[in-house]
């Protein structure tokens, strides 16, 4: 297997492992932390609590994201 397959593997290995954390979610985002702090207490987030610190799977993530993508639906006349 060339050198590239193996990086290109180890890579989607490594972002499927990859847990986000609240200030990483809030720059992907580009809300305040206490917006994404808040989205991840009433549970708008697919996050967990890690000794009191939330978390969220760079997987699930990605997964909640192109379902608010989804649930966007176009208006007519730009309304």
């Amino acid at each position: 297997m060339p050198l590239s397959a193996v990086t290109a593997a180890w890579d989607v290995h490594m972002n499927a492992d990859q847990v986000l954390t609240i200030k990483d979610i809030a720059a992907i985002l580009n809300l305040a932390e206490k917006t994404v702090y808040s989205m991840a207490q009433d549970g708008e987030l697919p996050a967990f609590k890690v000794r009191g610190q939330w978390r969220i799977r760079r997987v699930d993530f990605d997964k909640w994201m192109a379902i608010q993508a989804q649930a966007v639906t176009p208006t007519k006349g730009g309304k």
